[in-house]
């Protein structure tokens, strides 16, 4: 007995009775999966390298795109080539590939553009990595090689980056630049490259160093070409002024509230009013409609010509409105009543008794407009100056869509470069030759097995360029090859023209990328390939089945 249990103890074998001899004592039940060493590491690596090789060819400028159809909507489809979108609209039991999923999510958040390259990054070094496992080096050195490696390839970042904050002319073509090479990859780039960018990059500037997105407002409209997108200064709401009320105010005073005004009925739960006869009938109907009335003559009392509601207007309300010359727009989604709260610089109010104590929003003028074949209300002049809504026009839905996606990319990238980080890197493989140069040199003045990480994760920098290459159908050996002799050579500024498939000088080019982006990238990768590396065994086990209570029956 004591035996069997110091045995269970030091987790050896137990005795046991009977002709099998040593038993192994069971920690988990029997529903539980285990994995341990090579064969969990294996799993991991074969998850995140598959997702990796799932959004790679969307990377570059002629990177392809995915269609996503959605089981649980059906019918529901979209055609993207965003790797943050690709990678939420897909489910996985894949451990790694869910941390993968997770950086790109991350990356999107933070920095708006970058997912598909942190994610291509990551599967590249775990590619490595477990070429690696195979010659027999431990995790821990190849770690601490990477870690060294990543310090590196940041100072070699950091130096090659620009700051061009100090002249503004320099500064908006920097940003051109940028809006530009994010572009280039969606399906706002090409021909519509230039038309985007500018577009992008005046929403941005109206901001003046803020990076509240939620001022720039887009909507779109299928019908007509990407071509006929425009910026428009101010606010838009997709809605329709009332019946008989007027189309167009000058010095608008606005009244945004979210109320109920159908008529003001009794709402008692589960009450019934009973009444004896038609008389009792009306006079009940009459204190509804005095009760409403009242209620338009305090909204009215505020002094204001406009007053948006989030709820419906119904007839009685909308003909008082009317009468007295004030314009009553209903049923504004809430989205649009809090962005149109916080451009024309007024309050969402419930309650119509303090007029003294309520925000009015304010604005130059408000009229109806066409847009296509659409009527929308547009406000001029708002209290919020950086205020301004993108129209995007396109042939389909699913175009509209992407479209959105893609200039999302580019004004969240802007609104980080012009606010908070200036500086900006070389893209079209640059900056990762850059720093796959840098790391190499730390790979021949490092002893031992670390220098064999180190060199690997100088490969996995250069499978980017690769990457690209491929994407554009160009011969990626050969131009990689090239790259690498230019840098060597001492031409920090050589890149990949993808438009006539060689080597180029991509400053010349223009294409640049910015400095967050890329550090982002960089550091986010390393920290999730780290991650999964570090790990050594898989446990898969279902939760604790409840106990059924024998006294229920």
């Amino acid at each position: 007995g004591v035996l069997t249990l110091l045995s269970a103890r030091m987790n050896m074998p137990s005795l046991s009775e009977g002709s099998d001899g040593l038993q192994p004592v069971r920690l988990f039940n029997r529903m539980a999966v285990e994995e341990k060493g090579e064969g969990a590491r294996l799993t991991f690596f074969v998850g995140a390298i598959a997702l990796g090789d799932l959004v790679k060819t969307t990377m570059g400028p002629k990177g392809m795109d995915k269609i996503l159809v959605s089981t649980s909507h059906e019918g529901e489809v979209s055609v993207t080539n965003d790797g943050a979108t690709i990678l939420k609209s897909i489910f996985t039991d894949n451990p790694a590939a869910k941390v993968l999923v997770d950086i790109a999510k991350v990356q999107d958040e933070e920095v708006g553009d970058g997912t598909t390259s942190v994610t291509v990054l990551c599967s590249e070094l775990l590619r490595e990595g477990e070429k690696l496992c195979e010659q027999k080096i431990h995790p821990q050195t190849i770690i601490a090689g990477w870690r060294e490696a990543v310090q590196v390839a940041r100072e070699a970042l950091e130096a090659s980056a620009r700051d061009n904050s100090a002249d503004p002319a320099k500064f908006k073509e920097d940003l051109m630049n940028i809006a530009r090479t994010t572009l280039s990859s969606k399906v706002l780039g090409g021909v519509y490259k230039d038309h985007f960018a500018k577009i992008a990059v005046d929403a941005v500037v109206r901001l003046n160093g803020s990076t509240k997105l939620e001022m720039i407002h887009m909507i779109k409209k299928p019908g007509g070409s990407l071509w006929q997108s425009f910026l428009d200064e101010g606010f838009i709401l997709e809605k329709k002024i009332g019946v008989g009320q007027p189309k167009r105010i000058e010095g608008a005073k606005i009244l945004i509230a979210n109320t109920a005004m159908d008529t003001d009925k009794v709402k008692i739960f589960g009450g019934k009013i009973k009444v004896e006869s038609a008389a009792e009938l009306a006079e009940l109907e009459k204190a509804e409609r005095d009760r409403m009335l009242d209620k338009c003559k305090r909204i009215v009392a505020h002094g204001i010509n406009c007053f948006i509601n989030r709820q419906l207007i119904y007839n009685l309300p909308e003909q008082y409105f009317a009468d007295h010359g004030v314009m009553a727009i209903e049923h504004a989604d809430f989205e649009g009543v809090e962005r149109l709260a916080l451009v024309t610089g007024g309050d969402i109010v419930s309650t119509f008794d303090t007029p003294d104590k309520v925000k009015l929003g304010r604005c130059k003028l408000i009229e109806e407009v066409m847009i296509g074949e659409d009527k929308v209300i547009r406000f001029s002049g708002v209290e919020r100056g950086e205020a301004c809504t993108i129209v995007l026009r396109g042939g389909t839905k699913h175009i509209l869509d992407e479209a959105e996606r893609s200039l999302h990319d580019a004004l969240s990238v802007l609104s980080q470069a012009a606010a908070n980080e200036h500086r900006t890197v070389l893209g079209g493989g640059c900056s990762e030759m850059l720093m796959a140069k840098a790391v190499d040199e730390l790979a021949k003045r490092t002893p031992g097995k670390k220098a064999i990480a180190i060199e690997a994760f100088a490969r996995a920098l250069r499978m980017i360029p690769t990457i690209i290459a491929d994407n554009a159908g160009y011969d990626s050996s050969e131009l990689v090859a090239q790259l690498r002799a230019q840098h060597y050579n001492g031409n920090t500024t050589a890149g990949l023209d993808m438009v006539k498939g060689e080597v180029g000088d991509v400053a010349a080019l223009g294409i640049t990328e910015s400095f967050k982006v890329k550090s982002q990238v960089l550091r986010s990768a390393a920290e999730a390939a780290e991650m999964i590396l570090r790990v050594d065994e898989l446990v898969k086990a279902p939760p604790r089945q409840r106990q059924r209570d024998p006294r229920l029956g």
